[in-house]
């Protein structure tokens, strides 16, 4: 396989098998804040982002595909919201971060005192 042709074809893999990947992109993460509030038809999110409709569709689609966004059929169109369980990978991968941020925090915490106490006693 020449190299232009696997760099093509691993990059769409990697982006619709990857959460990681799939929310790498921008607009997916606002897609997702959007989804937070309830379903939206395609349409909708398209207009509120300022992108086409096909466009939108593409990402939707990505999104569906790692798990993250589900889909249904309400009427003539298609109601897209958040998939939970999708989600559950990034919340894992972050808290575990959340024992580095405390630790930050309790030093700058314990910087800040001793500031103060140094003010205070000159």
């Amino acid at each position: 396989m020449p190299l232009s042709v696997y760099d093509v074809v691993m990059a769409r893999a990697a982006t619709t098998s990857d959460v990681f990947n799939a929310i790498a992109e921008p607009q997916r993460r606002e897609i997702l804040m959007l989804l937070r509030a309830g379903e939206w038809p395609v349409t909708e999110l398209a207009q509120e982002l300022g992108m086409t409709q096909p466009g939108a569709s593409k990402h939707l689609r990505v999104l569906r595909e790692v798990g993250l966004v589900r889909d249904r059929k309400a009427g003539k169109q298609r109601l897209y919201g958040l998939e939970a369980n999708g989600l559950r990978p990034i919340h894992e991968w972050t808290g575990g971060f959340q024992q580095f941020w405390n630790e930050s925090f309790d030093r700058l915490d314990m910087y800040v005192q001793d500031l103060k106490q140094e003010t205070q006693g000159k």
